[in-house]
């Protein structure tokens, strides 16, 4: 017969390194979350004066066809740059902002207009949808 007193404790040390782990997971987590919504709630300034403004498409028009139609064709059709009739319905407004000023597509070009100016060419990039 055994003696109880004898035998080994079972060993929990799979049970506080899973728990360890978990801790780990959460807190790493947490940390990716705060971050992220740092990044998003810290919105560009020129993205957020071009949005509080009402643009004319007709001044976008016009400012379109003398910087953009080259590349994207004189009704937003594509040429060398992707079609842009329906974009506004498929991106968000910051994110087209965002394109048109920092160009990071190659071979697109970064454009420097005023905040009333890219609202403008974001008002008519809307008419095209």
């Amino acid at each position: 017969m055994t003696d109880p007193l004898s035998t080994a404790a079972p060993n929990n040390t799979g049970g506080i390194s899973l728990v360890r782990a978990l801790v780990l997971v959460a807190s790493l987590t947490s940390i990716v979350l705060v971050l992220w919504f740092l990044l998003v709630s810290q919105q560009d300034p020129y993205v957020k004066a071009v949005l509080k403004l009402n643009g004319s498409k007709e001044k976008g028009a016009m400012l379109f066809r003398m910087n953009c139609a080259g590349c994207h064709g004189i009704n937003a059709q594509g040429l060398v740059g992707p079609d842009l009739r329906n974009v506004a319905s498929s991106r968000r407004d910051s994110d087209l902002i965002r394109q048109v000023v920092s160009g990071k597509t190659p071979p697109m070009p970064s454009f420097e207009f005023e905040a009333d100016g890219m609202a403008d060419v974001l008002a008519y990039l809307h008419s095209l949808d």
